[in-house]
């Protein structure tokens, strides 16, 4: 899958938003545009997914690596891929049993 499909999927499992063209249609009918909510590209959004999936979680870094340990129910998904942003929202994929 690509980084918007995984997106849409994690929109819609963990923010229990719905997905529009364009857009997500956020709880209460207020919206988002599709370009404010990039989990995969930006730390903030990744974070907002780590709040509202993770039971627990755990980010470790130094300067040269970044690595996530995210825990969703009884699963658990790590990561160490590249950007914070990236490996965050990649271990919430894991953790949730996604194809990545």
């Amino acid at each position: 899958m690509n980084d918007d499909r995984l997106t849409d999927e994690l929109v819609r499992r963990v923010m229990g938003w719905r997905v529009a063209p364009g857009r997500f249609i956020k709880t209460g009918r207020s919206w988002i545009p599709r370009w404010r909510f990039q989990p995969f590209e930006d730390l903030a959004a990744s974070l907002e997914l780590l709040e509202h999936a993770a039971n627990r979680f755990c980010l470790n870094g130094n300067r040269d690596t970044f690595t996530a340990r995210v825990q969703i129910g009884d699963r658990f998904g790590t990561a160490s891929v590249g950007s914070k942003a990236r490996t965050i929202t990649t271990a919430i994929c894991r953790a949730l049993g996604m194809q990545i």
